[in-house]
C-alpha cells in the first residue's frame, strides 16, 4: 500500500499537467498555452519513465546529446541558412536562420564572459536576468515546434461551409510556388468535400504586384484546375494574416450570418497553427488545413512564425522581468530608503 500511495505521489504532478493539457486542447485547441502544457508533460512523463525504468548507463548517452545539442543545432542553422540564401536569395527571411545561430552562440558565451571579465554586479544581475529571458525563449521555441505538428494531427471536422485560401506573394501575375502548394491543397479538399465549399481567395495587392493575390489565384483556379467561378469568392483587401482572416469573416458573416458556418484555412504547414490562433481570436471557428513545405525552407519559415507568435505573447518575458526587477532592484533601493 505504501509502495503504490508512493507511485501515485511521483506520478500525480505528471497527470496533472496530462489533464490540464488534455481539457485546455479539448476546450480550444489554438492556445499558446497548451504548446508549453504539452512539452511540460512530455518532460515529465520522459523524467519519470527514466526514473523508473532506466539504468546508469542510460544517463551518459542523454547527457552527451544535451551536451552536444547546442553545437548540433548552431551547425543545423548556419548550414541551412547558406542553403536557403543560395536558393532564395539574400532577404531578411533568409537570413533567419543565421541570426538564430548567432544568438545562441552569444547565450552560450555570454555568461562565461561576464565571469571572465569580473563584471560589475549590475552586469551580472543584467545578464542574468538575459540568461533566464532566453531560457524561455529556447523553451517557447521547442514547445511550438512539438505542438504545431501535434495540431496539424487532429482530427477536423467534417463538413465545410467556406475554405480559405491564404495569399502567399505572386510571381508577377501568378502564383509563387509557395501559393500554387497551398491552392492545391485547397482544391483537393474541396474535392473531398464533394465541390459543396465555397473558396475564399484572400490576399490584396502589394505595391510591387500587378494584381491582388485574389485575383491571380481566381485565375489560376479556374484556368489551371477548373475550378468554376461561382464556386469562388474574392477577398482582396488584405495584406496581412490577420486581415485575411478579419476580411474573410466579413464576407461570410455577410454571406451567412455571423456563426452560422463552418470554415477550414488552407495555409503552408508551418503557418497553420498562428493563422488558427488568430481565427480564434477574431472569434471565427476554422480548423486548419496546411499544404506542404519544402524542407530546406521549413526551419527558415517556422522561425519566422515563432517571432511572430512571441510578438503576440510578451507576457512571460514581461513576467520574468517583473521577478527580477522585485527581487534584484528593488531590495537594495528599499535598503538605501530605510
Amino acid at each position: 500500500m505504501d509502495g503504490f500511495l508512493g507511485m501515485v505521489l511521483i506520478w500525480s504532478p505528471c497527470l496533472l499537467v496530462g489533464c490540464l493539457f488534455l481539457v485546455s486542447v479539448l476546450r480550444e485547441p489554438r492556445r499558446f498555452r497548451n504548446a508549453i502544457l504539452f512539452l511540460a508533460f512530455l518532460v515529465m512523463l520522459a523524467g519519470l519513465l527514466l526514473l523508473r525504468f532506466g539504468t546508469w548507463w542510460m544517463l551518459l548517452p542523454l547527457v552527451m546529446a544535451l551536451v552536444a545539442m547546442p553545437v548540433v543545432t548552431v551547425v543545423f542553422l548556419v548550414v541551412n541558412g547558406i542553403v536557403v540564401i543560395r536558393r532564395e536569395g539574400v532577404s531578411s527571411s533568409t537570413l533567419l536562420p543565421l541570426v538564430l545561430a548567432a544568438v545562441v552562440i552569444v547565450y552560450l558565451a555570454l555568461l562565461p564572459l561576464v565571469a571572465l571579465a569580473r563584471a560589475p554586479e549590475w552586469v551580472v544581475d543584467a545578464t542574468m536576468l538575459v540568461m533566464v529571458e532566453g531560457m524561455w525563449f529556447f523553451v517557447s521555441f521547442v514547445a511550438l515546434l512539438l505542438y504545431s505538428w501535434l495540431y496539424r494531427m487532429l482530427p477536423r471536422r467534417r463538413r465545410y461551409d467556406y475554405v480559405i485560401i491564404h495569399g502567399a506573394g505572386l510571381d508577377g501575375d501568378r502564383p509563387t510556388p509557395l501559393l500554387r502548394g497551398r491552392i492545391d491543397r485547397a482544391v483537393e479538399l474541396w474535392e473531398r468535400q464533394g465541390r459543396r465549399p465555397l473558396l475564399i481567395a484572400s490576399g490584396g495587392r502589394g505595391a510591387d504586384e500587378e494584381v491582388s493575390e485574389a485575383e491571380a489565384m481566381r485565375r489560376y483556379l479556374v484556368s489551371e484546375r477548373h475550378v468554376p467561378p461561382e464556386s469562388i469568392l474574392l477577398e482582396d483587401r488584405s495584406t496581412t494574416t490577420w486581415e485575411n482572416l478579419a476580411e474573410s469573416k466579413r464576407l461570410m458573416d455577410a454571406d451567412r450570418g455571423p456563426g452560422r458556418y463552418a470554415a477550414a484555412l488552407v495555409t503552408s504547414d508551418y503557418h497553420v497553427f498562428r493563422a488558427c490562433e488568430y481565427a480564434r481570436r477574431l472569434g471565427l471557428a476554422a480548423d486548419g488545413v496546411g499544404s506542404h513545405t519544402k524542407g530546406y525552407y521549413w526551419p527558415t519559415a517556422f522561425i519566422r512564425e515563432f517571432v511572430a507568435v512571441t510578438r503576440a505573447h510578451p507576457w512571460p518575458y514581461a513576467a520574468i522581468a517583473g521577478v527580477w526587477l522585485l527581487s534584484t532592484v528593488l531590495p537594495p533601493i528599499l535598503s538605501a530608503l530605510g
